[in-house]
């Protein structure tokens, strides 16, 4: 098998500041120490042709940044991601513009992956059709529901037809049977051999869909493997954190997010 995405030591740094103050000392000041915040650490996985990686963790545990770093939307501090392929990342409102309509967002977005006028001519239909937005194509995007947003965006990033899919929560929002037609379509992808990056709470779908599970806990990769190993470890995992009080839950989510903070 050939590898499509490799990903080599990555990490990613944001710096904290509480004031502007902070921030200017920072720019003027040499070796100004200060809060930084790894939102991923050290983080390294190989997939091939034919992979459908789930990315599972809790919320803030860091996947919607790993997925935007592998489309290509955010650059790594450190480390290296390597894609062979074009790359197309469906997550809700990712790259639509609020203020252009619908028809005018799709123009707008193949444009900027790349595709010429007369390729948008001939998929746009295809992607109307496959949206069900009839009349409101034409209507402000800001004027969208989250699930008309969430249908339009994954119709245009669909029809693409990438060799790499991020899916980032497409699912998670609208009909239960626009979201199964989305689900077909990307089984017809994955019969094609293509890899497949999958963000999402729903295990149901992670265990219909995913041939692999990347567990991302606190930034870092707390487990890798194939569905039937890394799965039921996971499952177990949020068994046990749903048995927990509130207050025991916020005290786990607030000792992982220190942890991820250094002054440097």
């Amino acid at each position: 098998m050939n590898v499509s995405v490799n990903i080599e030591h990555v990490t990613k740094e944001y710096r904290i500041y509480r004031n502007n103050k902070e921030r200017l000392k920072d720019v003027i000041v040499p070796f100004h120490k200060n809060k930084t915040f790894y939102a991923l650490n050290d983080l390294s996985l190989t997939a091939y042709e034919g992979d459908v990686i789930g990315l599972v963790g809790i919320n803030g545990s860091g996947k919607s940044t790993l997925s935007n770093m592998i489309g290509g939307s955010l650059s790594p501090t450190d480390g290296a991601i390597q894609r062979d392929g074009d790359v197309s990342v469906i997550a809700i409102s990712a790259g639509l513009n609020g203020q252009l309509t619908g028809i005018e967002n799709i123009e707008f977005k193949m444009l900027c992956m790349g595709f010429t006028r007369k390729q948008i001519k001939a998929l746009t239909p295809e992607i109307i059709e496959f949206s069900e937005l009839g009349e409101f194509i034409y209507q402000p995007v800001k004027k969208y529901s989250s699930g008309m947003r969430a249908k339009l965006g994954f119709s245009i990033n669909i029809t693409t037809n990438p060799d790499i899919l991020v899916i980032d929560e497409a699912l998670s929002v609208g009909d239960q049977t626009f979201a199964q037609k989305c689900l077909d379509k990307i089984f017809e992808y994955k019969e094609q051999g293509k890899t497949i990056f999958f963000v999402s709470h729903n295990m149901k779908q992670v265990r219909e869909f995913c041939t692999k599970i990347a567990w991302i806990e606190a930034g870092k990769l707390k487990q890798f493997g194939e569905l039937d190993e890394v799965l039921p470890e996971y499952e177990k995992f949020l068994n046990e954190f749903k048995k927990r009080s509130k207050n025991e839950q916020k005290k786990f989510r607030n000792d992982l997010d220190n942890s991820r903070f250094v002054v440097k």
